[in-house]
């Protein structure tokens, strides 16, 4: 477990790579206003897992409630955290996760088969399908690199964890959050990774979500956008959890 800056705790769970460094933009921005406590997904490549990683966290720094927010995949175990802890929960952050009814694409449920056969297709096709939301400037070349060298990623995890969308009761777990919840999305032309109906979904399926469109910005929101997406998660923050102490 990571643990950066000070302020009212906040978990950032990671998306499918697993890796916390892929996020890395996301949890400085965050720092500057929260204390923010991140992870790598585990080994296990469950949600059960990670969230008992979580909540066993949380226990050591006797912190007895935190924000919980996911980005992308991320976003199924910061719902199971909420529901099935929700007295730990100050509020639900979900961040361009796969919604209840989520599919895989056909091809992509192939890659889930043969990892190490179609890994290298997922990595070749992923920057056609970031090309409306981000340029492959050289600055970003390198920084993705950089992530690369530090935490290299498992095909055959990532198709382990990629099973989840479909696997995973998404419409149940959503029936047993009472937590404030915000569903954030990019623009639903720039987000060519998880369709932003998708996430919009879990507004029709928790009670009293809130849905705010981050412009300009697509899947990769919180890390393209990383300074507007903390600034965003800090209102909501101060405005619907006052006992999570924001300032």
């Amino acid at each position: 477990m990571i643990e950066q800056g000070s302020g009212p705790p906040l978990v950032l769970v990671p998306g499918l790579p697993g890796p916390w460094q892929y996020v890395a933009p996301a949890v400085q921005a965050l720092s500057n206003r929260f204390r923010v406590l991140t992870l790598s997904l585990g080994p296990e490549c469950t949600i059960e897992a990670d969230v008992t990683r979580i909540l066993a966290a949380l226990d050591e720094r006797q912190i007895d409630r935190a924000v919980i927010c996911g980005i992308s995949l991320g976003g199924l175990v910061a719902l199971r955290f909420a529901a099935e802890h929700p007295d730990r929960t100050a509020a639900l952050i979900v961040a361009s996760a796969p919604g209840p009814g989520a599919t895989l694409r056909p091809h992509h449920r192939v890659y889930t088969r043969w990892p190490w056969l179609c890994g290298p297709l997922f990595v070749l096709e992923t920057p056609f399908r970031l090309r409306h939301e981000t340029h492959w400037t050289p600055a970003r070349i390198k920084m993705l690199a950089a992530a690369i060298l530090r935490a290299p990623v498992s095909f055959t995890k990532m198709a382990r964890r990629a099973t989840l969308v479909e696997s995973t009761d998404i419409a149940a777990d959503c029936r047993r959050v009472v937590s404030p919840t915000l569903v954030m999305t990019g623009e639903e032309r720039l987000d060519d990774v998880v369709p932003v109906k998708s996430t919009i979904n879990y507004m029709t399926s928790i009670s009293g979500a809130t849905h705010i469109v981050m412009h300009g910005a697509g899947h990769l929101g919180p890390i393209t956008h990383a300074m507007e997406f903390a600034a965003i998660v800090h209102e909501y923050v101060r405005r619907v959890a006052p006992r999570a102490d924001v300032a």
